[in-house]
């Protein structure tokens, strides 16, 4: 039986599960230097990459994962990342995102995260929710700062990257404690305002 993976609607954004529909979507960031080297995979040089990473999150259902979230626009419905709570095991899980060069500075990657994590722990039910970031990496720990996960320490040489390069990994969580004794100051105000599609 599949995970469920319910559609989520926020303020500015839906999330709902990755397409083939989305492979030009995919491959305008997918392609920038900017973005798969700062998550540890190599820039995608054709679109036929882009979809095979697209049948491969699809995939993924198959094997007891909830699967890849599209992040979309709802005003111009564009699709312009990816989240995702993957390495699902149960009572624990991690979090991870790319968004499109043309998006940061907007919150998007924050708004989307906020909406992933409240399925994550009220849809999953997770005990853990473990995000992970590269040292170098200073977006990725902005997000988790306004997220407020709780950084727990760095990993040493955790990483192979792409190119061979061996990467330290600061690792953060939220857990089960954080999420319902109101550690998280942002959860309550920002359910009021989520939307989830049960039938999806």
């Amino acid at each position: 039986m599949k995970v469920l993976l319910p559609n989520l609607e926020t303020e500015r954004l839906i999330l709902r599960q990755l397409s083939l529909t989305d492979i030009d979507d995919v491959f305008e960031y997918a392609k920038s230097n900017k973005v798969g080297p700062n998550a540890g995979w190599r820039p995608h040089v054709s679109k036929s990459e882009s979809e095979a990473f697209i049948n491969y999150s699809m995939k993924k259902r198959d094997f007891g994962q909830p699967g890849i979230y599209a992040i979309i626009i709802k005003e111009n419905r564009k699709m312009v990342g990816t989240i995702e709570i993957h390495s699902y095991n149960k009572y624990k899980a991690e979090i991870g995102f790319v968004l499109n060069p043309i998006y940061w500075g907007q919150g998007i990657a924050v708004e989307a995260a906020k909406a992933a994590i409240i399925y994550a722990f009220e849809i999953l039910h997770l005990k853990r929710l473990q995000y992970g970031y590269f040292m170098f990496n200073n977006r990725s720990k902005r997000v988790c700062e306004k997220l407020e996960f709780v950084e727990e320490g760095i990993l040493r040489n955790k990483f192979q990257n792409y190119d061979g390069e061996i990467i330290d990994e600061v690792i953060t969580s939220i857990t089960i404690e954080d999420y319902h004794q109101g550690k998280i100051k942002w959860i309550e105000e920002f359910k009021k305002g989520l939307k989830v599609d049960s039938k999806a």
